[in-house]
């Protein structure tokens, strides 16, 4: 599971959600202080008017303003015209949406004068006097400077074209429809209060403060609420200041403590990339990132890391070198460990060190060692994509696992949680219950049952069977004498062989002995095992009688189930491609580049961690499968990607895998099946009685 909770959901919406149980509050309250309802807030600067011609570098000057703001991310709605609004922020008391900010004179701000915009924006009163819900994040919005300020309203006037889209007005149910209620919030719990520069601090200090309580807004999501569900505390100043962006669990977010998290280099690269050596941006953060942070200058960025580096936090803080490449021994000897062996390796990988620059670490993320859980649990439930950036272009996927148990969840996270949370309290299955109950993930609901590894601790043989899972999910560093190259049986073999189409072992043992047309005779499973090390590991064979060889076929024995021979499996093998499609090389070449060499290799070689041990298979080359290897074929080949790679590409339970076209499938499968690797000597062995497919390398 790919983790970050370095900010919450979108943050109109988390903060509406709130701001609808203080229009409730206040709705009640606001009988006795009329006095602040009946005439809305004044505006002590004088107005501003725009001539036909306005200087372009105010306007330039404005668009930055916004992009700091990020405007765009609440009053844009999905596939909508930009800052048209009509972005639906939904809550249990009803359903706020964001308005028009064009300049369009009907229907957006096209006739508010300076004074009215300045007055929304810092008070929260809209030009007709209406009062806005705090959705919109006046408070913070109160600390932008005049200049900022006038410079904003300069480019949305005239710097945005005007949309005519009429406004959706907001579906709040009773009480907390009554708007006049906010005044007696707004009285009570808004500080107004400008920005003021620290004289003891430096410029970049101080420029960085004034971006994060201002216009960057991070306390909307990041700083604890009070009894109004108000921030409670609008700077890290005074007798609340500790209070300031140390984290606050946002409907199922939990937006981290920001205090003092990671170094200012870490920082600026997670603004500017939405990734860093520790985590990886979720949930309405790869909005902020999307839209506001991968465009903020360098000096901007250092100015904010620099200031949330200076706040101090009384969470326990370890300088972290890196993870630390060891493999938790209860991973083979606790259901937790077993599950993520089994779903989150092939990502996170068995240490936990994650992918740099494709799948983020568990080991030091903040996510995992989070003292609310509420990130780590939603994203397991609903999955996950990465913040698409100029950077990062390409978007990395999490599917959802509520296809788990709330059980299997718990005792997953809390593995995670017990081995790199740096001593986070337990996940509870009714934390994930609730969660569960409140999200509504999507189930899968394929056909193919998928076994749980965990399990196997409940079996009589279980010690030989949890042996049978290793040698396949560790066969070159348990059987370096057999294996010959840099592969193990789960590269083919998703999952430890439980991913369907993804050469899965259910059901499998049932079907051997059976006739095999390459080797022209009967063969049983062990002869079937051997196969896959003299050719797609180009290694020697095991010995039958061993009790290696004993362990892996009870593995595959324990997965059959009660599948009988006469049995139709669902997702058995790896599926077919029409051997009609003509492959494209020079097409297979490009589909490589962009889908898979981030994985594989630009020149094939595979990819490796830092200390030299292997992540990702290579595909060609003296360390891959030789040509005897089922994957030397191109439509074999083109069968196993299509289905299955590249991981990580949408939404499919478990790995996100597959998504090519038939015909990328194939033209990439012909690239890289026909690249050098080794040969393979029994080749002259092979389909002695049936005709040799067209596409055999020999």
């Amino acid at each position: 599971m790919s983790m970050n909770d370095t900010a919450g959901s979108p943050k109109g919406k988390s903060t509406a959600t709130k701001i609808g149980v203080i229009a409730g509050l206040a709705a009640v309250l606001a009988a006795g202080v009329a006095i602040f309802v009946a005439l809305p807030p004044k505006i002590e600067h004088a107005d501003v008017t725009l001539g036909a011609t306005v200087d372009p570098a105010l306007i330039e000057r404005g668009r930055y303003v916004a992009v700091l703001g990020d405007c765009v991310a609440c009053h844009t709605a999905p596939g909508g015209a930009e800052m048209a609004g009509g972005r639906a922020l939904v809550t249990p008391m009803g359903t706020i949406f964001s308005t028009n900010i064009t300049p369009d004179p009907k229907t957006g701000i096209g006739t508010w004068s300076f004074g009215a915009f300045e007055r929304a924006m810092r008070k929260g009163v809209s030009a007709d006097g209406h009062r806005l819900y705090p959705a919109m994040p006046y408070p913070s919005y109160a600390k932008i400077s005049d200049d900022d300020m006038k410079a904003l309203y300069a480019y949305l006037i005239k710097g945005e074209k005007p949309v005519e889209q009429a406004n959706t007005a907001s579906q709040m149910n009773f009480p907390f429809n009554l708007r006049f209620g906010l005044a007696y919030w707004d009285f009570v719990f808004a500080d107004a209060s400008p920005f003021v520069p620290d004289p003891s601090k430096d410029a970049v200090w101080n420029r960085g403060a004034y971006l994060v309580q201002s216009l960057g807004h991070c306390g909307a999501c990041h700083t604890p609420r009070g009894i109004g569900f108000q921030e409670t505390a609008m700077s890290e100043a005074g007798s609340k200041g500790s209070r300031f962006l140390a984290g606050e669990k946002v409907e199922n977010w939990n937006a981290v403590d920001l205090r003092n998290l990671w170094t200012v280099p870490d920082t600026v690269e997670f603004l500017k990339t939405g990734r860093n050596r520790f985590a990886t941006a979720s949930g309405g953060m790869t909005d902020v990132i999307l839209h506001s942070t991968q465009t903020t200058s360098q000096s901007d960025l250092v100015a904010i890391s620099t200031y949330l580096k200076s706040l101090p936090s009384d969470r326990p803080h370890q300088d972290f070198a890196g993870p630390s490449g060891i493999v938790p021994e209860t991973t083979w000897t606790t259901r937790g460990g077993l599950g993520y062996a089994q779903f989150c390796t092939d990502c996170h990988r068995p240490d936990g060190a994650g992918v740099p620059g494709v799948f983020p670490p568990l080991d030091g993320n903040p996510t995992v060692a989070a003292k609310d859980p509420s990130t780590l649990v939603h994203i397991t439930l609903t999955g996950w994509k990465t913040a698409k950036t100029e950077s990062h272009p390409r978007v990395w996927t999490m599917p959802g696992f509520a296809r788990l148990s709330d059980r299997e969840i718990a005792e997953i996270l809390n593995f995670v949680r017990t081995n790199w949370g740096q001593g986070a309290e337990p996940v509870s299955e009714k934390e994930i219950a609730s969660a569960r109950a409140e999200l509504d993930p999507k189930i899968d609901t394929s056909t193919f049952e998928t076994p749980r590894l965990a399990d196997l601790l409940a079996a009589p043989n279980k010690e030989q069977l949890l042996r049978g899972m290793r040698l396949n999910a560790e066969t070159r560093d348990l059987l370096p004498h057999n294996v010959g190259d840099d592969l193990n049986c789960t590269s083919c073999h998703l999952n430890a062989g439980t991913v369907a189409d993804g050469s899965p072992y259910v059901g499998i043992t049932a079907f051997f002995p059976s006739y095999a047309p390459r080797a022209g005779r009967v063969i049983t499973m062990e002869d079937r095992i051997n196969g896959c090390f003299l050719r797609s590991m180009n290694g020697k064979a095991l010995d039958p009688a061993s009790d290696d060889m004993k362990a892996m076929v009870a593995y595959f024995e324990w997965m059959k189930g009660e599948t009988k021979p006469q049995d139709k499996v669902p997702g058995r093998g790896v599926g077919k491609v029409d051997q009609k499609i003509k492959p494209d090389v020079e097409n297979g070449g490009r589909v490589y580049e962009a889908q898979c060499a981030v994985c594989h290799g630009k020149t094939g070689e595979g990819l490796k961690d830092v200390g030299g041990r292997v992540v990702y298979p290579p595909l060609w080359g003296d360390r891959s499968f030789n040509i005897g290897a089922g994957m030397a074929r191109t439509y074999t080949a083109a069968a196993f990607v299509k289905r299955n790679m590249p991981i990580g590409f949408h939404e499919k339970f478990p790995l996100g895998q597959g998504g090519l076209s038939d015909q990328e499938a194939v033209d990439v499968a012909e690239y890289f099946s026909h690249m050098p690797r080794p040969d393979f000597a029994g080749k002259v062995k092979d389909w002695p009685k049936d005709p040799k497919p067209a596409d055999a390398r020999y």
